[in-house]
């Protein structure tokens, strides 16, 4: 089956080698392959934690502190971002590229300009959940003092960009393209892997998971609509490095409450918050006459015989 000549983002995987199968093989690689190298990279530092007669953490296990626990599992989600891109390669036989844009490529000033527009977007969300009815705040009193929070930064730094990019190549890329693949309106996809998205955090509470959702449904409507994962990625690291930039400069980076985990007077605010991002990107893109189509459905060049 061959793409139609302008090919929206979430049809990208529909290239002319395209079979109604690739992309569940894609699947069980991208999976197969994830649980292979977080097995082997826990495994990695668990034997370098006991050689090094490391004490256990809270788990059980021997570990080299809260800070290093916490980026193992950031990294842990990070691998996911090669796999996808290998997937789409080497399964899909397409450019890992058409993950990240339809023009191929990530296109990062695109990124860095919804980047501010993220930050606003959730440091209005952090600053307004002080004044909400209740106690929502995890936070202790005491900060952790300039040199721990300096620590902790440089690896949160590190770590969380790539992080937050891995889940949306593998929710708003991966799952998007995929079911987009089989469906022609975007609506469908968008959806389901808002709710795989949601779903993938765990279930704390109902309203949690409802945020979530919208999250990814917002995500995704932008995804589709500015044609690349640029804006979704630079609302989701700003969520995750605002969020853990508190908690560092407390001191409280082991908290284990998650946005699955949000009362509703949170949700409450961010859903309009979500809403009103997406609104300002899409007339950014508008304005900017930002490519959101391929010219010409992609893929990898054939072998000569």
């Amino acid at each position: 089956m061959i793409a139609p000549p302008l090919s929206s983002y979430h049809r990208l995987a529909l290239t002319p080698v395209h079979r109604w199968w690739r992309p569940l093989l894609g699947t069980a690689f991208l999976l197969a392959a994830w649980i292979v190298v977080m097995f082997a990279g826990l495994m990695a530092v668990l034997a370098a934690a006991t050689i090094a007669g490391r004490p256990e953490n809270a788990d059980g296990l021997p570990s080299f502190g809260p800070l290093p626990d916490l980026a193992q599992d950031f990294l842990a989600i990070a691998v996911a971002l090669p796999i996808v891109l290998l997937a789409a390669r080497w399964v899909e036989r397409r450019p890992a590229g058409t993950v990240s844009s339809v023009t191929g490529r990530l296109r990062w000033q695109w990124l860095l300009s919804c980047l501010p527009i993220a930050g606003v977007t959730v440091g209005v969300l952090l600053a307004g959940s002080l004044f909400l009815p209740g106690d929502n705040s995890e936070t202790g009193e005491q900060l952790a003092g300039w040199g721990p929070f300096a620590v902790s930064m440089a690896v949160l730094l590190l770590v969380v960009p790539v992080q937050a990019a891995a889940e949306e190549y593998l929710c708003r890329g991966w799952l998007l393209q995929t079911f987009g693949a089989w469906l022609r309106n975007p609506w469908i996809p968008i959806v389901v892997q808002a709710l795989m998205f949601a779903a993938l955090h765990g279930w704390g509470t109902p309203w949690g998971f409802a945020d979530l959702t919208v999250f990814g449904i917002v995500a995704g409507w932008l995804t589709v609509r500015t044609g690349g994962l640029e804006a979704a990625i630079a609302l989701h690291v700003a969520n995750n490095l605002l969020s853990t930039v508190i908690a560092a400069a407390y001191g409280e980076l082991t908290i284990t409450e998650t946005a699955a985990d949000l009362p509703w007077q949170v949700v409450a605010l961010d859903v309009p918050l979500l809403a009103g991002y997406g609104m300002v990107i899409a007339w950014l893109a508008r304005r900017r006459n930002l490519t959101t189509r391929s010219a010409a459905p992609a893929m990898l060049p054939q072998r000569a015989a």
